[in-house]
């Protein structure tokens, strides 16, 4: 990798609580926005599971940006919107990494 090149990338662990969801229909119904909003952001994202439960969720989202900065200011807007919108129970594991730490 040319020494002057940058690239960090943020990993965010989101765990969620739907506490008025009684099917799986409705659990949908909640991460739907969750992934639009990560893809919105210009990130990726992915259900990690628990699959078996309707209230919980665990989704993983992930960011890439030249300075651990821009990764800051998006990942405070996702966390944000999330708390926002998910008062009752939210949780955000982040992690970000060079892309020199990655890769070597």
């Amino acid at each position: 990798m040319p020494s002057g090149s940058r690239a960090y990338v943020a990993v965010l662990k989101i765990e969620l609580h739907f506490p008025e969801a009684g099917s799986l229909k409705a659990r949908r119904r909640e991460l739907a926005p969750v992934k639009a909003y990560v893809q919105r952001l210009g990130g990726a994202v992915a259900e990690a599971g628990p699959h078996d439960r309707w209230q919980l969720a665990t989704v993983v989202a992930s960011f890439v940006a030249g300075t651990p900065a821009r990764l800051d200011e998006v990942c405070d807007r996702l966390e944000a919107w999330l708390d926002a919108r998910f008062p009752s129970g939210v949780n955000v594991h982040k992690s970000v990494h060079s892309l020199r730490d990655l890769i070597e």
